[in-house]
């Protein structure tokens, strides 16, 4: 037999008081006397009484959650976004709703969508594409707070993000700096990921501007499974590159194990370059050089700015785009072989194991 749980009717009857008495009291607001408020609060005590989360929703018209849309996490990086969120809404007395998109433009207008659905206070989002991502036209219809995270302000929507042109300018700059004059990006699909678009503009502009050879370009999805096959293909049909930056990390460490199964040494015979800084980059031989951000604070920051638009307080200021980013010297960044540099031998790909 299922036993009924206590109601507000039950403590007031317990209590010898009012309904809206008992209210009052257990939700902190209106009058009520000291010896009231302790017989209330004795008798909810007692009988073990609890308002539930949609009692209080729709008593206060909040449901002290917020939504949180990443595109996946296998990436470290989400990760700690999500982490650093979270922890940031606990303290604050809010819960999480987490969803992924799998970088999905589609999957990602869904998950919007069905946490709007349920009524979440505010919103973390990394988008596709944040010019026509439709799940930001759903919630700025809503009115709904909403921070974005590694995507760049734009519609009126705050953000913590990374200036993704200026950190691959900067690669671009390690890699002439010892030589390098032609590279290849490696890139999410860009229909899926803006930031992976913004950082192969940015690498290809500086490439321009320092006088190198326009970086190749391979698009790929994210659970592309034929990496080493494209890599080979890559390379036989571009045999003067020295030199691959890859859009994100994961993608960067995929490269180098893609790498090795074509006989190519790194960095001697092939440089390779991640985005983001995550530690298992640290933990491969040689170490991944890469560009470090700081996924921790995004996702703080984030949820920070929401939570302050919803107490009606000022948020805090959004990161410097000068401090978003620095560049790790890692073993996986050399000078290319003297040979690569003059279009010779050492340039051209091995033949295919037997």
């Amino acid at each position: 037999m299922k036993i009924r749980p206590p109601t507000i009717k039950d403590v007031a009857e317990r209590a010898a008081c009012g309904v809206a008495t008992a209210s009052r009291v257990l939700n902190g607001r209106g009058p009520a006397s000291e010896k009231t408020r302790r017989k209330v609060l004795a008798a909810a005590a007692e009988l073990g009484f609890e308002f539930s989360d949609l009692g209080r929703s729709l008593q206060s018209s909040t449901t002290r959650t917020l939504g949180c849309v990443v595109p996946s996490l296998a990436n470290p990086v989400f990760a700690d976004v999500v982490q650093a969120a979270q922890a940031e809404a606990n303290r604050a007395g809010y819960q999480l709703i987490l969803a992924c998109s799998d970088y999905d433009p589609e999957l990602e207008s869904r998950a919007i969508r069905t946490l709007l659905a349920k009524q979440v206070d505010g919103l973390i989002v990394t988008v596709s594409n944040v010019e026509d991502s439709e799940g930001l036209e759903q919630v700025r219809a809503r009115g709904v707070p909403c921070a974005l995270v590694y995507n760049r302000a734009c519609r009126g929507f705050p953000a913590w993000s990374v200036d993704n042109r200026a950190a691959a300018a900067r690669v671009a700059g390690e890699f002439a700096a010892l030589g390098h004059r032609h590279t290849g990006f490696l890139a999410l699909e860009f229909g899926r990921s803006d930031r992976s678009r913004e950082r192969f503009e940015g690498f290809a502009e500086a490439c321009a501007a320092l006088g190198m050879a326009q970086p190749v370009l391979l698009e790929i999805a994210e659970q592309e499974g034929q990496l080493l096959e494209l890599l080979r293909a890559l390379l036989s049909a571009n045999r003067d590159i020295t030199g691959i930056f890859a859009s994100n990390d994961y993608l960067a460490l995929a490269a180098m194990q893609a790498a090795r199964g074509l006989g190519r040494r790194i960095p001697q015979d092939l440089s390779i370059v991640g985005f983001d800084g995550i530690a298992t980059g640290l933990m491969v031989e040689p170490n991944l050089a890469t560009v470090v951000t700081d996924p921790r604070a995004m996702g703080e920051g984030a949820a920070r700015t929401v939570l302050a638009r919803l107490a009606g307080e000022t948020p805090p200021a959004g990161p410097d785009p000068a401090r978003t980013f620095s560049f790790r010297r890692g073993g996986s960044l050399g000078p290319p072989a003297p040979e690569s540099m003059d279009g010779g031998e050492a340039a051209t790909s091995p033949p295919p194991r037997q």
